[in-house]
Protein backbone atom coordinates (compact mmCIF):
# COMPACT_ATOMS: atom_id res chain seq x y z
CA UNK A 1 0.00 0.00 0.00
CA UNK A 2 1.44 3.00 -1.05
CA UNK A 3 0.31 7.29 0.40
CA UNK A 4 1.67 10.17 -0.48
CA UNK A 5 2.12 12.87 2.43
CA UNK A 6 -0.18 15.69 2.64
CA UNK A 7 2.74 18.64 2.37
CA UNK A 8 3.76 16.85 -1.34
CA UNK A 9 0.29 16.87 -2.19
CA UNK A 10 0.19 20.18 -1.83
CA UNK A 11 2.87 21.07 -3.73
CA UNK A 12 2.03 18.91 -6.60
CA UNK A 13 -1.74 20.33 -6.69
CA UNK A 14 -0.79 24.12 -6.14
CA UNK A 15 -1.04 24.85 -9.76
CA UNK A 16 -4.38 23.13 -10.05
CA UNK A 17 -6.31 25.87 -8.12
CA UNK A 18 -6.88 27.56 -11.31
CA UNK A 19 -8.66 25.05 -13.37
CA UNK A 20 -5.27 22.94 -14.46
CA UNK A 21 -5.42 19.36 -14.73
CA UNK A 22 -3.42 17.78 -11.99
CA UNK A 23 -0.93 14.39 -13.08
CA UNK A 24 -0.73 11.60 -10.60
CA UNK A 25 2.97 11.67 -8.77
CA UNK A 26 3.44 8.22 -9.67
CA UNK A 27 3.99 5.92 -12.78
CA UNK A 28 2.80 2.50 -13.64
CA UNK A 29 -0.43 1.03 -13.28
CA UNK A 30 -3.18 2.03 -10.54
CA UNK A 31 -2.45 0.64 -7.16
CA UNK A 32 -4.85 0.70 -3.44
CA UNK A 33 -4.27 3.92 -1.87
CA UNK A 34 -5.90 4.56 1.70
CA UNK A 35 -5.31 8.53 2.44
CA UNK A 36 -7.41 10.55 4.72
CA UNK A 37 -10.29 12.71 2.74
CA UNK A 38 -9.56 10.79 -0.62
CA UNK A 39 -12.51 10.77 -3.06
CA UNK A 40 -12.46 9.56 -7.09
CA UNK A 41 -9.46 9.09 -9.01
CA UNK A 42 -5.79 10.32 -8.56
CA UNK A 43 -6.31 12.29 -11.79
CA UNK A 44 -9.41 14.29 -10.47
CA UNK A 45 -7.89 15.55 -7.33
CA UNK A 46 -7.90 19.11 -6.85
CA UNK A 47 -5.99 20.62 -4.09
CA UNK A 48 -7.56 22.10 -0.98
CA UNK A 49 -4.65 24.19 0.22
CA UNK A 50 -5.37 27.83 1.25
CA UNK A 51 -5.74 30.79 -1.49
CA UNK A 52 -2.87 32.90 -2.01
CA UNK A 53 -3.45 36.58 -0.43
CA UNK A 54 -6.07 35.18 1.70
CA UNK A 55 -4.34 36.23 4.68
CA UNK A 56 -4.88 33.05 6.74
CA UNK A 57 -5.96 30.02 6.63
CA UNK A 58 -9.42 28.69 5.31
CA UNK A 59 -11.61 26.37 6.15
CA UNK A 60 -11.38 23.54 3.20
CA UNK A 61 -13.84 22.48 1.31
CA UNK A 62 -14.83 19.68 -0.32
CA UNK A 63 -15.72 19.56 -3.96
CA UNK A 64 -16.93 16.19 -6.21
CA UNK A 65 -13.72 14.17 -6.92
CA UNK A 66 -11.34 16.45 -4.18
CA UNK A 67 -9.56 15.49 -1.11
CA UNK A 68 -11.66 15.45 1.89
CA UNK A 69 -9.64 15.63 5.18
CA UNK A 70 -12.97 14.48 6.95
CA UNK A 71 -13.35 11.21 5.01
CA UNK A 72 -11.28 8.15 4.39
CA UNK A 73 -11.54 6.10 1.03
CA UNK A 74 -9.53 3.20 -0.41
CA UNK A 75 -9.46 3.03 -4.15
CA UNK A 76 -8.16 -0.40 -5.40
CA UNK A 77 -6.70 -1.02 -8.73
CA UNK A 78 -8.54 -2.12 -11.61
CA UNK A 79 -8.36 -6.15 -12.69
CA UNK A 80 -4.86 -7.31 -14.29
CA UNK A 81 -5.47 -6.84 -17.99
CA UNK A 82 -2.85 -9.41 -18.99
CA UNK A 83 -1.10 -12.18 -18.14
CA UNK A 84 1.82 -10.89 -17.07
CA UNK A 85 0.04 -8.73 -14.23
CA UNK A 86 -1.60 -11.81 -13.60
CA UNK A 87 1.30 -14.32 -12.77
CA UNK A 88 2.77 -11.35 -10.35
CA UNK A 89 0.08 -12.17 -7.83
CA UNK A 90 0.59 -13.97 -5.01
CA UNK A 91 -1.21 -17.34 -4.83
CA UNK A 92 -2.19 -18.67 -1.63
CA UNK A 93 -2.02 -22.10 -1.23
CA UNK A 94 -2.67 -24.86 2.24
CA UNK A 95 0.43 -26.83 3.22
CA UNK A 96 0.05 -30.19 3.43
CA UNK A 97 0.88 -31.96 7.03
CA UNK A 98 3.72 -33.97 6.84
CA UNK A 99 5.94 -35.94 9.12
CA UNK A 100 9.54 -35.58 10.13
CA UNK A 101 12.07 -35.82 6.98
CA UNK A 102 14.35 -38.49 9.00
CA UNK A 103 10.81 -40.89 8.36
CA UNK A 104 10.78 -40.53 4.56
CA UNK A 105 14.63 -40.95 3.86
CA UNK A 106 14.55 -44.26 6.21
CA UNK A 107 11.72 -45.28 4.19
CA UNK A 108 13.40 -45.00 0.84
CA UNK A 109 16.58 -46.74 2.35
CA UNK A 110 14.99 -49.73 3.02
CA UNK A 111 16.58 -51.86 1.25
CA UNK A 112 13.96 -54.60 -0.31
CA UNK A 113 14.01 -57.13 -3.47
CA UNK A 114 16.66 -57.45 -6.00
CA UNK A 115 19.59 -54.60 -5.75
CA UNK A 116 22.94 -53.59 -7.70
CA UNK A 117 25.86 -52.53 -5.61
CA UNK A 118 25.24 -51.41 -2.08
CA UNK A 119 28.81 -50.12 -0.39
CA UNK A 120 29.31 -49.96 2.91
CA UNK A 121 31.22 -47.35 4.82
CA UNK A 122 34.40 -49.57 5.52
CA UNK A 123 34.36 -50.28 1.22
CA UNK A 124 32.90 -53.77 1.18
CA UNK A 125 29.94 -53.90 -1.14
CA UNK A 126 26.87 -56.48 -2.21
CA UNK A 127 25.18 -57.08 -5.27
CA UNK A 128 21.82 -59.56 -4.27
CA UNK A 129 18.35 -59.51 -2.71
CA UNK A 130 17.38 -58.14 0.40
CA UNK A 131 14.71 -58.12 2.44
CA UNK A 132 13.53 -55.70 5.68
CA UNK A 133 17.10 -54.21 4.45
CA UNK A 134 18.99 -57.20 5.28
CA UNK A 135 20.61 -59.68 2.93
CA UNK A 136 18.24 -62.48 2.19
CA UNK A 137 18.29 -64.51 -1.04
CA UNK A 138 21.25 -64.77 -3.42
CA UNK A 139 23.66 -62.48 -3.70
CA UNK A 140 27.30 -62.01 -3.74
CA UNK A 141 29.54 -60.24 -0.94
CA UNK A 142 33.15 -59.03 -1.60
CA UNK A 143 35.19 -58.09 1.87
CA UNK A 144 37.46 -55.22 0.79
CA UNK A 145 40.23 -55.73 3.20
CA UNK A 146 40.93 -59.52 2.06
CA UNK A 147 39.31 -59.23 -1.09
CA UNK A 148 37.50 -62.59 -0.39
CA UNK A 149 34.43 -63.02 -2.54
CA UNK A 150 31.12 -65.08 -1.16
CA UNK A 151 28.66 -66.12 -3.88
CA UNK A 152 25.79 -67.91 -2.50
CA UNK A 153 22.83 -67.87 -0.35
CA UNK A 154 21.76 -65.33 2.55
CA UNK A 155 19.24 -65.09 5.63
CA UNK A 156 18.49 -62.01 7.35
CA UNK A 157 21.83 -61.24 6.79
CA UNK A 158 24.14 -64.10 7.17
CA UNK A 159 25.20 -66.69 5.01
CA UNK A 160 22.74 -69.47 5.06
CA UNK A 161 22.28 -72.02 2.60
CA UNK A 162 24.57 -73.52 0.21
CA UNK A 163 27.40 -70.95 -1.29
CA UNK A 164 31.06 -70.34 -2.09
CA UNK A 165 33.67 -68.49 -0.52
CA UNK A 166 37.08 -67.49 -2.41
CA UNK A 167 40.37 -66.13 -1.81
CA UNK A 168 42.78 -64.02 -4.30
CA UNK A 169 46.17 -65.65 -4.71
CA UNK A 170 48.94 -63.82 -3.66
CA UNK A 171 51.39 -65.50 -6.17
CA UNK A 172 48.75 -65.77 -9.14
CA UNK A 173 46.90 -62.82 -8.28
CA UNK A 174 43.73 -65.43 -9.47
CA UNK A 175 40.82 -66.24 -6.77
CA UNK A 176 41.29 -69.76 -5.57
CA UNK A 177 37.74 -71.51 -4.03
CA UNK A 178 38.35 -72.11 -0.64
CA UNK A 179 35.30 -73.35 0.90
CA UNK A 180 31.96 -74.89 -1.20
CA UNK A 181 29.15 -76.20 0.75
CA UNK A 182 26.89 -75.39 3.27
CA UNK A 183 26.32 -72.76 5.60
CA UNK A 184 24.23 -71.66 8.94
CA UNK A 185 23.94 -68.86 10.48
CA UNK A 186 27.16 -66.86 9.11
CA UNK A 187 29.41 -70.33 9.74
CA UNK A 188 30.26 -73.71 7.86
CA UNK A 189 27.91 -75.78 8.82
CA UNK A 190 26.72 -79.26 6.93
CA UNK A 191 28.56 -81.16 3.95
CA UNK A 192 31.82 -79.23 2.24
CA UNK A 193 34.35 -78.85 0.89
CA UNK A 194 37.02 -77.02 2.13
CA UNK A 195 40.59 -76.28 0.73
CA UNK A 196 43.71 -75.53 2.46
CA UNK A 197 46.56 -75.34 -0.41
CA UNK A 198 46.41 -77.23 -3.76
CA UNK A 199 46.74 -80.62 -2.75
CA UNK A 200 45.65 -80.62 0.36
CA UNK A 201 41.47 -80.15 1.07
CA UNK A 202 39.04 -81.63 3.40
CA UNK A 203 35.46 -82.98 2.38
CA UNK A 204 32.97 -84.00 4.63
CA UNK A 205 30.92 -82.82 8.10
CA UNK A 206 30.96 -79.49 9.25
CA UNK A 207 29.10 -77.86 12.54
CA UNK A 208 30.33 -74.29 13.57
CA UNK A 209 33.27 -73.87 11.31
CA UNK A 210 35.23 -76.94 12.63
CA UNK A 211 34.94 -80.28 11.54
CA UNK A 212 32.83 -82.71 13.19
CA UNK A 213 31.15 -86.06 12.07
CA UNK A 214 32.57 -88.33 9.41
CA UNK A 215 35.15 -86.81 6.85
CA UNK A 216 38.31 -87.31 4.75
CA UNK A 217 41.19 -85.36 4.62
CA UNK A 218 43.52 -85.51 1.81
CA UNK A 219 47.01 -83.79 3.24
CA UNK A 220 50.11 -82.48 1.20
CA UNK A 221 52.29 -85.43 1.83
CA UNK A 222 49.78 -88.00 0.57
CA UNK A 223 48.30 -89.20 3.64
CA UNK A 224 44.55 -89.60 3.99
CA UNK A 225 42.46 -89.52 6.85
CA UNK A 226 39.06 -91.44 6.90
CA UNK A 227 36.93 -91.42 9.84
CA UNK A 228 35.49 -89.35 12.64
CA UNK A 229 36.11 -85.73 13.50
CA UNK A 230 35.68 -83.49 16.55
CA UNK A 231 36.59 -80.18 17.32
CA UNK A 232 39.12 -79.81 14.16
CA UNK A 233 40.26 -82.80 15.22
CA UNK A 234 40.39 -86.68 14.02
CA UNK A 235 37.73 -88.46 17.39
CA UNK A 236 36.54 -91.25 17.33
CA UNK A 237 36.99 -94.38 15.12
CA UNK A 238 39.05 -93.47 11.48
CA UNK A 239 41.46 -94.60 9.55
CA UNK A 240 45.20 -93.11 8.72
CA UNK A 241 46.28 -94.66 5.37
CA UNK A 242 49.97 -93.21 4.73
CA UNK A 243 52.07 -92.66 1.01
CA UNK A 244 53.35 -95.71 1.31
CA UNK A 245 50.03 -98.21 1.46
CA UNK A 246 50.47 -98.47 5.49
CA UNK A 247 47.08 -97.76 7.50
CA UNK A 248 46.10 -97.53 11.09
CA UNK A 249 42.83 -98.49 11.82
CA UNK A 250 41.51 -97.92 15.45
CA UNK A 251 41.04 -95.29 17.86
CA UNK A 252 42.17 -91.37 18.13
CA UNK A 253 41.10 -88.80 20.40
CA UNK A 254 42.65 -85.09 20.35
CA UNK A 255 43.99 -85.90 16.52
CA UNK A 256 46.18 -88.85 18.14
CA UNK A 257 45.76 -92.73 18.26
CA UNK A 258 44.41 -93.67 21.35
CA UNK A 259 43.06 -96.98 22.68
CA UNK A 260 42.64 -100.04 20.67
CA UNK A 261 44.30 -100.61 17.30
CA UNK A 262 45.79 -101.96 14.50
CA UNK A 263 48.97 -100.44 12.25
CA UNK A 264 49.12 -102.54 9.01
CA UNK A 265 52.96 -102.74 7.78
CA UNK A 266 52.51 -104.00 4.27
CA UNK A 267 55.61 -102.64 3.10
CA UNK A 268 57.19 -105.02 5.06
CA UNK A 269 54.31 -107.78 5.26
CA UNK A 270 53.88 -107.17 9.15
CA UNK A 271 50.80 -106.54 10.96
CA UNK A 272 51.18 -104.70 14.82
CA UNK A 273 47.72 -104.94 17.10
CA UNK A 274 47.37 -103.46 20.47
CA UNK A 275 47.37 -100.26 22.38
CA UNK A 276 48.24 -96.71 21.81
CA UNK A 277 48.20 -93.57 24.06
CA UNK A 278 48.94 -90.34 22.42
CA UNK A 279 50.28 -91.99 19.25
CA UNK A 280 52.79 -94.31 21.09
CA UNK A 281 52.22 -98.42 21.21
CA UNK A 282 52.45 -99.50 24.42
CA UNK A 283 51.52 -102.92 24.05
CA UNK A 284 50.66 -105.66 21.40
CA UNK A 285 51.69 -108.20 19.52
CA UNK A 286 53.80 -108.44 15.59
CA UNK A 287 52.68 -111.07 13.20
CA UNK A 288 53.71 -111.83 9.69
CA UNK A 289 51.11 -110.32 7.73
CA UNK A 290 51.28 -110.64 3.58
CA UNK A 291 55.09 -110.98 3.58
CA UNK A 292 55.17 -113.01 0.31
CA UNK A 293 53.63 -110.18 -1.55
CA UNK A 294 55.29 -106.91 0.09
CA UNK A 295 57.78 -104.76 -1.86
CA UNK A 296 60.40 -104.69 1.02
CA UNK A 297 59.88 -107.52 3.58
CA UNK A 298 62.07 -108.25 6.57
CA UNK A 299 64.92 -110.62 6.14
CA UNK A 300 63.63 -112.97 8.55
CA UNK A 301 60.15 -113.70 8.93
CA UNK A 302 58.79 -113.94 12.73
CA UNK A 303 59.48 -117.50 14.16
CA UNK A 304 56.30 -119.10 15.35
CA UNK A 305 55.95 -119.17 19.16
CA UNK A 306 54.21 -122.19 20.36
CA UNK A 307 54.01 -125.11 23.12
CA UNK A 308 55.94 -128.15 22.65
CA UNK A 309 53.65 -130.42 24.96
CA UNK A 310 50.71 -128.11 25.28
CA UNK A 311 48.87 -131.11 27.51
CA UNK A 312 51.62 -131.83 29.63
CA UNK A 313 51.37 -128.04 30.61
CA UNK A 314 47.58 -127.76 31.20
CA UNK A 315 47.98 -131.01 33.38
CA UNK A 316 51.10 -129.36 35.80
CA UNK A 317 48.98 -126.19 36.01
CA UNK A 318 45.97 -128.33 37.02
CA UNK A 319 48.03 -130.40 39.86
CA UNK A 320 49.50 -127.68 41.40
CA UNK A 321 46.10 -125.66 41.32
CA UNK A 322 44.69 -128.68 43.23
CA UNK A 323 47.41 -128.56 45.87
CA UNK A 324 47.14 -125.13 46.76
CA UNK A 325 43.41 -125.63 46.95
CA UNK A 326 43.98 -128.68 49.38
CA UNK A 327 46.63 -126.86 51.44
CA UNK A 328 44.18 -124.11 51.79
CA UNK A 329 41.55 -126.78 53.52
Amino acid sequence: MRSLPHARLRKRTASAGRGRHCEPAWPGPHVAIATLGWQGTPERALPTATEAGGGGLRPQRSLPGTLDPGSAAVHESPAPSGPTEAASMPISKCLQKSGPLWKEWDRKAQKNGLRHQVYAVNGDHYVGEWKDNMKHGKGTQVWKKTGAIYEGDWKFGKRDGYGTLSLPDQETRKYRRVYSGWWKGDKKSGYGIQFFGPKEYYEGDWCGNQRSGWGRMYYSNGDIYEGQWCNDKPDGEGMLRLKKRNRYEGSWKRGMKNGSGRFFHLDHGQLFEGFWVDDVAKCGTMIDFGRDVAPEPTQFPIPEVKILDPDGVLEEALAMFKKIKEEGD
